[in-house]
């Protein structure tokens, strides 16, 4: 059942109503929904509901109807997100803004043979190692598997490239011999209601991908998934994987209905094993693919190097190739559907090497060529403490920082002349796994560079940022010339050094001219002389050891994106939270959100009170408020600028 519990409940009586519940052997899990709190209870209604309601600080009991309590929406109404550590102190997360790729061999043959999968694989991008060690045959003269010497294999070739492991379990028997060396159990379509091995694997607490039945329906399915969840685990990921029908035009028949579903009746992420349901390796890709655009948080795929010498499933194994346009293809989907493909991080220097490099510098990476304002920035932020390294584009900062390839990125996030860099809002939607840990403010003074010779006579083509243009904009319109976008002001100025041409100049920071053999034609050209832009820097949070705040600084300044139902007075009721908390806002823009007509985030700064003893929790704890009277809140960081 679920207790709906009053706005204005005391702690105690919430602990109170708490405690009655799991005297009566009830399961409880709190939940902060869209519009109240709610306590979802599992157990053997052995209690009249009406004791519960009568109880100080409950609104109303309503039963969960479904014969799936814990696997309900109702149970839970927001996504789960299961988290799988890696070897590298990474957290892949299967059902959040991530799509996940596990790929590898249908069955562990040889040493060898996993480590050239996991290579390819890793290589294209794929963030789990599949392999099977007990393979469940139909014939009995068929390959079974190497059995705990295949588990080693596995788990070798996984740890090689940061590759949690996902290996099918066939019988409880065989848990004591597999605990050691798995990371994800999968539970194949042939055992889906053996209840005794989903009770022994719920109770491990473990991560579990559970492969929907030969002829399941998804009631049933869900109802397998509930013997986990009740036995212990909330890890528990559904997996489509074909279903028998009439058709004999493939192995099985994959049920891409189910998984928009699912998303209206399970809280579970969901995944797709195209392998199984096509059976038939140049029918995979475009159904890998469709599985995506359904809405499924990942693929898992069969993939060997040689699948003409396979001892197992050789007919639907992908060519590594094959593989890799895939997860190509699918990089260039994400962003239609308002995601972003998940990567394993590099592996460490000091890690690759016998020896640890000594002091090794942080890598912070920004957009544009040596010599852009965010070089600078990174100059004025971390001093000497860490090595500013170049991208082509914001996105690819925010790339960077999520893959391990760099600790931060500097991100300009607005301008006090030509107002925010709503690619750089954008980006911190996107990308939730991504913190901002510390922000500076810079001055921008832009000068006008050309080569020798130049001047605002010989001059007919001037390149800059668009903000750069736009910050220069009063001289620019006493000027009759061709205005060009570059990636950044520092790219301008390499532009123009390169064509070596005076009829083109560029607008940058006057420190480029030396960078790059230009002269000064004109410094100050901004509109205003106090021109500043506001650079944010930024963490991944996807790993077990986030960065630290920078210096060791107390936090003054924290971020958050918020939406609001579709009501009248919503936004109102939202920013009464900041009134009433006494959070001084001094930022709010609106940003639509992408695959939703006419909803919108609502990206806010808000300045910590100096007299805030722990800036984390005060923020964590107003953001609990602000959830009651808003749809989504997400805290992107709690910093020092």
């Amino acid at each position: 059942m679920v207790i709906v519990l009053k706005n204005d409940i005391k702690a105690e009586q919430k602990a109170r109503i708490k405690q009655f519940l799991a005297d009566n052997n009830f399961k409880t899990n709190e939940v902060a929904g869209e519009e109240s709190t709610i306590i979802a209870a599992v157990g053997k209604l052995g209690i009249d509901p009406r004791r519960l309601e009568l109880m100080a600080g409950v609104s109303r009991v309503i039963p969960i109807s479904k014969p799936y309590k814990m696997a309900s929406r109702e149970f839970k109404p927001e996504n789960t997100i299961v988290e799988i550590p890696n070897n590298r102190g990474q957290i892949i997360r299967v059902g959040g803004s991530r799509l996940v790729a596990i790929a590898g061999p249908c069955a562990v043959e040889s040493r060898q043979q996993m480590l050239d999968a996991a290579e390819a694989v890793a290589a294209s991008g794929a963030t789990m190692l599949r392999g099977g060690a007990y393979k469940p045959r139909t014939s009995p003269y068929s390959f079974q598997g190497l059995g705990e010497e295949g588990l080693k294999y596995l788990k070798e070739a996984g740890e090689k490239h940061g590759l949690p492991v996902v290996t099918e379990i066939v019988a409880s028997e065989y848990i004591p011999v597999m605990k050691d060396y798995v990371d994800v159990y999968q539970v194949g379509a042939r055992n889906m209601q053996n209840f005794e091995l989903l009770k022994r694997l719920g109770a491990l607490g473990k991560p579990v991908i559970l492969k929907r039945g030969l002829s399941a329906t998804i009631e049933e399915w869900l109802m397998s998934a509930e013997y986990l969840l009740s036995s212990g685990t909330d890890k528990v990921i559904l997996c489509e994987r074909g279903i028998r029908t009439y058709e004999k035009a493939t192995r099985n028949t994959l049920d891409l209905s189910a998984i928009p579903v699912l998303r209206s009746m399970t809280h579970l992420p969901i995944i797709v094993d195209p392998s199984h349901a096509l059976g038939v390796r140049d029918k995979i890709p475009p159904m890998a693919l469709a599985s995506i655009a359904t809405g499924a948080d990942g693929i898992i795929v069969e993939v060997h190097c040689h699948p003409e010498q396979a001892l197992s499933d050789a007919a639907q194994a992908l060519y590594p190739a094959q593989f890799d346009k895939i997860m190509r293809d699918m990089e260039s989907l994400a962003p239609v559907i308002g995601k972003e493909v998940a990567h394993i991080r590099a592996e460490e220097t000091s890690k690759k090497t016998s020896s640890p490099v000594a002091h090794k510098k942080p890598v912070c990476v920004f957009s544009g060529k040596k010599g852009a304002y965010a070089e600078q920035a990174i100059e004025n932020f971390f001093e000497d403490s860490a090595v500013a390294e170049t991208v082509d584009s914001f996105d690819e900062i925010f790339q960077a920082v999520v893959d391990g390839k760099a600790e931060y990125g500097m991100v300009p996030i607005e301008n006090s002349t030509a107002g925010s860099v709503y690619n750089n809002y954008d980006n911190l939607t996107r990308y939730e796994d991504i913190s901002i840990v510390g922000a500076v403010t810079l001055r921008i003074q832009h000068s006008l560079l050309g080569v020798k010779g130049a001047s605002l006579d010989t001059i007919k083509n001037v390149y800059s940022h668009p903000q750069g243009l736009a910050q220069c904009s009063t001289f620019l319109k006493s000027q009759k010339w061709t205005a060009v976008d570059t990636v950044s002001t520092a790219t301008a100025a390499s532009l123009v050094a390169e064509k070596a041409s005076v009829e083109n100049a560029a607008i940058c920071n006057a420190r480029n001219a030396k960078i790059y053999g230009l002269e000064v034609i004109k410094e100050g050209i901004q509109n205003e002389q106090n021109n500043y832009t506001r650079f944010v820097v930024i963490a991944a949070n996807h790993i077990e050891e986030p960065v630290k705040q920078w210096g060791e600084k107390k936090p003054n300044m924290a971020s958050f994106v918020f939406t609001t139902k579709n009501e009248a007075g919503a936004l109102y009721d939202a920013l009464g939270v900041f009134k009433s908390e006494k959070l001084s806002m001094n930022r709010l823009e609106s940003r639509p959100i992408a695959g939703k007509p006419w909803k919108y985030w609502f990206y806010c700064d808000v300045v910590i009170p100096s007299e805030c003893e722990a800036p984390a929790e005060m923020i964590k704890d107003f953001s609990e408020k602000l959830k009651k009277v808003a749809e989504d809140v997400r805290i992107l960081g709690v910093y020092a600028e």
